[in-house]
Order: C-alpha cells, then sequence, then structure tokens
C-alpha cells in the first residue's frame, strides 16, 4: 500500500475569491491511498441501512372462498372459487399463478432491511473518498466542471459559515468560479425513466458541489435551496454525500476549519496515532528486508540440491513392500504341492498286506533281472 504524495500548504481564499495571506497544512487523510473498490462495497451497504420496511398485505389474494374440485373432472386441481352466475364463478383462486391470486413467498416487514459495516471498512472507505476530492483528475472525471477553479482542494475562509443569504451563497460560487458547476447540474435535470415518477421522485439532477463546514452559522440556510448543492457538517462525515454511487471524486469545497479539523478527526502517519490506514509492510524491497535479517542471522543458508522422495505405496497391493513390513508373508502365501496319495502309501507297515506287498515287489525285481 502506497500513499499518495504531499504537497506542504493549501491556500485559504476569501469571499471575494482571491487568495489570502493565510495557507493551511495539508492533512494526511488527503494521501490515504484510494481504494475504490472498498469505497463501492461500503457504499452499497450503507445505502441499504435507509430503507424503510415494505410488504404485501398477509391476506392479500386469499380473501375468496375457494375450494379444489379434487379429481375425475379433468380440470387441475387448484382451488376454484364456489358459487355460480358469474365468470369469477369456477376460476382459480389463491396460487401465484392464477389471476387476484397470492404473489410467491409474500414479502414480509421482519425481513433483514439493514446490514452492519465494520467501522475500519467505514473509515478506510471515508478517507478514500476524502482523499480523491483533492486530485483534479479524479474531480474532473467524475464530471465536475472545474476548468476555472483556482486550486483544489478548494478552502475558503471561516466567513463562509456565516453567509445566512441565498443570494450572498450564490454569489461566493460565482465568485470561486463553482457555479459553473452547479449550472452543469441544473441543466441535467430530466424526469425519471421508471415506475418511481409515481412515487414522489419524478425528476432526476446529477450532483453538483459539496459544502463541508464545521459551525452552523447561517450555512445551511444559505446554500440549502441551491439545486443540486449538498451540505455536510464534520461532525456526521457522510460517504454518501462524498462519493455519491459508490464514485470517488466530487467537487467539494471547504471551510478553513472544516479542513484543519480532518487532522482531529483522522489523526496523522507521524504521531502515529491515526484511524487512517496503515500498511502492514513499511518495506516493500524483499531484496533488502532478506539481506538485513541475513545479516543478523535470523535466517539459514540456503539448500542447494534437491532431496529424493519415494512414493508411498499400497502393501496390499505391492509384494515387496509387504514382505518389507512382514517377511513372513512370503510363507503364508506361497503355494504348496499336493501330496500324492495312493493305496500302498496308506498300508501299516507290519501287517500281513505289508508282508504281501513286499513279497510282490521282490518278485516284480527278479523278473526284470532275468
Amino acid at each position: 500500500m502506497t500513499t499518495a504524495a504531499k504537497r506542504p500548504t493549501v491556500n485559504v481564499y476569501a469571499l471575494d475569491g482571491k487568495a489570502t495571506s493565510n495557507t493551511v497544512s495539508l492533512p494526511d487523510v488527503f494521501t490515504a491511498p484510494i481504494r475504490t473498490d472498498v469505497v463501492v462495497s461500503v457504499h452499497a451497504l450503507i445505502s441499504l441501512n435507509g430503507r424503510q420496511p415494505y410488504a404485501v398485505s398477509r391476506k392479500a389474494g386469499h380473501q375468496t372462498s375457494a375450494e379444489s374440485w379434487g379429481t375425475g373432472r379433468a380440470v387441475a386441481r387448484i382451488p376454484r372459487v364456489r358459487g355460480g352466475g358469474t365468470h369469477r364463478s369456477g376460476q382459480a383462486a389463491y396460487g401465484n399463478m392464477c389471476r387476484g391470486g397470492r404473489m410467491f413467498a409474500p414479502t414480509h416487514t421482519w425481513r433483514k432491511w439493514h446490514h452492519k459495516v465494520p467501522i475500519k471498512q467505514r473509515r478506510y472507505a471515508l478517507a478514500s473518498a476524502i482523499a480523491a476530492t483533492a486530485i483534479p483528475a479524479l474531480v474532473e472525471a467524475r464530471g465536475h466542471v472545474i476548468g476555472s477553479m483556482s486550486e483544489i482542494p478548494m478552502v475558503l475562509s471561516n466567513e463562509i459559515e456565516g453567509i445566512t443569504k441565498t443570494k450572498e451563497a450564490v454569489a461566493l460560487l460565482k465568485k470561486v468560479h463553482v457555479y459553473e458547476d452547479v449550472e452543469k447540474a441544473v441543466a441535467s435535470k430530466r424526469t425519471r425513466g421508471t415506475k418511481g415518477k409515481m412515487r414522489n421522485r419524478r425528476w432526476r439532477m446529477k450532483r453538483g458541489p459539496l459544502v463541508i463546514y464545521k459551525n452552523d452559522n447561517g450555512i445551511t440556510r444559505a446554500f440549502r435551496n441551491i439545486p443540486s448543492v449538498s451540505l455536510m457538517s464534520t461532525d456526521h462525515l457522510n460517504l454518501l454525500k462524498l462519493a455519491p454511487g459508490g464514485h470517488v471524486g466530487r467537487l467539494v469545497i471547504w471551510s478553513q476549519d472544516a479542513f484543519e479539523d480532518m487532522n482531529k478527526f483522522f489523526g496523522d502517519y507521524a504521531s502515529g496515532d491515526t484511524k487512517l490506514p496503515v500498511s502492514k509492510m513499511q518495506t516493500s524491497d524483499i531484496r533488502a528486508i532478506i539481506k538485513n535479517i541475513t545479516m543478523k542471522g535470523g535466517i539459514r543458508k540456503p539448500k542447494f540440491g534437491f532431496k529424493t522422495h519415494t512414493i508411498k505405496k499400497n502393501p496390499l497391493k505391492h509384494k515387496k513392500v509387504m514382505l518389507k513390513l512382514n517377511p513372513a508373508f512370503q510363507k503364508l502365501t506361497h503355494k504348496r504341492e499336493a501330496k500324492k496319495v495312493n493305496a500302498k502309501s496308506r498300508v501299516k507297515p507290519g501287517t500281513p498286506v505289508a508282508y504281501a506287498l513286499e513279497a510282490l515287489k521282490k518278485k516284480k525285481q527278479a523278473v526284470k533281472a532275468k
């Protein structure tokens, strides 16, 4: 994770649009890494938390007397409206496929509407959105008109917080060349393309500049009636206003106190007491890290060559492996030859039959000798 380059100071402009002699140091939050993926995911979850629960009526689709005709009448077994003398009688009811029936899986008000977002992720997304407001390329890429502006971020003196009239606010925006962006947003007003026209949100308009203040001494009354302009206090930093739609780079006008208050809210890297995202690896040069550890003796020397690994074989399938484990396996599995069994071998010696066989054997030998 790398941080952006930081310029030391930012000019403070008066209400007449001219730079004063005062300057403020750029808070460290403007050097935070810009993670658009974190901003998009956090924005999607936070935007869900403003929904109002809705549901269909519990009785919808079931406010009729209907009963199935059963089998044997060559029609589906869906419940049908009772009675006669009207088109409605005999029509299927209750099912989600029926005219006048209930919807599939009727909605309920006890659905999970709100989603908890980890506080570290919310801070990370907020820091990324604020850091993107100081990069002219991202502000212009979002569609804002900043060609005539003197500087970004635009910091105005604390007198802006005491403005109470809308005409004074409009005159101020014109002097700092921000009103061109307001005119562009007003020109984009158009009717909504969907059914939201019938639900109190007929018109759509692009977002204009965002004014961030610390103390409300009339500033909200002055700016609230200007189309496309949003207001936000440093006590209630809102990602939905800093990155509308999850797109970073909104055009922001700061009061001096609000700008300096960012260090109090997020802290700075120098002190170490910060809420900003900090990289766990301070040095990304792996070679230098290994060299440093090696010099301190905290790492073993590299081993060259390779070590052979034998494949483990199943002894039940490989005879040689089984013989190593069980030397008696050869005897246990050796096939024994069957003994030749005949009548002579079953004769017991010393019996008359044995003597007769012995005499017969001698007689045969004598015949062969002749």
